[in-house]
């Protein structure tokens, strides 16, 4: 069945950490949800491929998700390339969402910031009626990119108050990448800390709505208003 909504990262677990909160309240409203990992962590300095998959199963379960899959592109080598594109065009056209949640277009890793690029070419390509992919055409009405972790002002934040300890769930069902252990200590902070980051940045992105905790996100094009006596947040 297709999907409402399509969340489309680089890694498993990236969009535990950028817009889990968010993927979760939309199922519980009804709509279907859906997580696309272009690669399968198999250059990750923790964990296995193997252990990853089986972690972002149990992560989908907690998030309600309706559908998940990873492609096959490389691990710390995602390209924009045109034979990408068609992979991420082929599962448009497949599962049909409305809404595209993509990584910001810029970060610290090079896999994140092309996933978005990638992302949206893959989007506008799919659109095309002769594009050679099996499927009929098909382009998302709205993409919105998940901003948790770059210094930009979001667009909109969502309220995930009700969501923060399920979506807080979901990021520990990684035990390969967030449980103590030597290998890679000096990149990942101490399991102890990890919550205390993960609810900082809530709850900093939730004073900016007037909520206890929110996710963050950008989009590029002017928002439309029918009803300013029905604008959310504060002014004054």
């Amino acid at each position: 069945m297709p999907v409402d909504i399509l969340a489309l990262a680089a890694h498993r677990d990236d969009v535990e950490q950028t817009c889990a909160g968010t993927l979760l309240k939309m199922a519980e409203r009804g709509h279907s949800t859906g997580i696309l990992d272009l690669t399968r962590g198999e250059m990750g300095t923790r964990g296995s491929m193997e252990d990853r998959a089986n972690e972002a199963a149990d992560a989908a379960r907690i998030l309600q998700v309706s559908w998940r899959h990873a492609l096959d592109i490389p691990d710390g080598r995602v390209e924009n390339s045109w034979e990408n594109r068609l992979k991420v065009a082929r599962v448009l056209r497949e599962q049909r969402p409305r809404v595209l949640i993509l990584p910001y277009w810029e970060g610290r890793h090079p896999d994140h910031y092309t996933a978005s690029i990638l992302g949206y070419e893959a989007a506008f390509l799919s659109g095309l009626s002769k594009l050679p992919v099996e499927g009929s055409a098909h382009r998302p009405f709205k993409i919105i990119y998940a901003s948790l972790y770059r210094d930009v002002r979001p667009t909109f934040v969502v309220d995930i108050t009700d969501q923060f300890e399920r979506r807080f769930e979901s990021l520990m069902a990684y035990k390969s990448q967030f449980s103590d252990q030597h290998a890679g200590s000096g990149i990942f902070p101490a399991q102890q800390e990890i919550r205390a980051r993960v609810e900082s940045m809530a709850r900093f992105y939730g004073a900016l709505g007037g909520v206890a905790y929110a996710e963050p996100f950008v989009q590029k094009e002017v928002g439309l208003v029918d009803d300013v006596l029905a604008l959310p947040v504060k002014s004054i």
